[in-house]
């Protein structure tokens, strides 16, 4: 597991309460909450570091046979297979 830090936060209390409730309805603790909320916003921001994104290429290339039924005009969609 990684390292944690320790480090003084100073909040207000109706706020600190605010996340607890939702902690407590999450099934998390009040300290795993709010790292939650905090990767939660690094995420939405993008200023999450490299090294704590998964490796997911910006452009997947898709498989070569939805390429040729593009090139062919195909649509790829799900409503154009049928279901037995």
């Amino acid at each position: 597991m990684a390292q944690r830090k320790s480090f003084l936060l100073r909040i207000d209390p109706a706020l600190l309460d605010d996340i607890q409730r939702w902690a407590d309805d999450d099934l998390r603790s009040l300290n795993g909450q709010i790292e939650f909320l905090l990767r939660r916003a690094l995420s939405d921001s993008n200023r999450r570091r490299a090294l704590d994104t998964p490796a997911v290429p910006a452009h997947p290339i898709p498989p070569k046979d939805s390429m040729a039924a593009e090139e062919r005009g195909e649509s790829q969609s799900i409503d154009s297979y049928e279901i037995e």
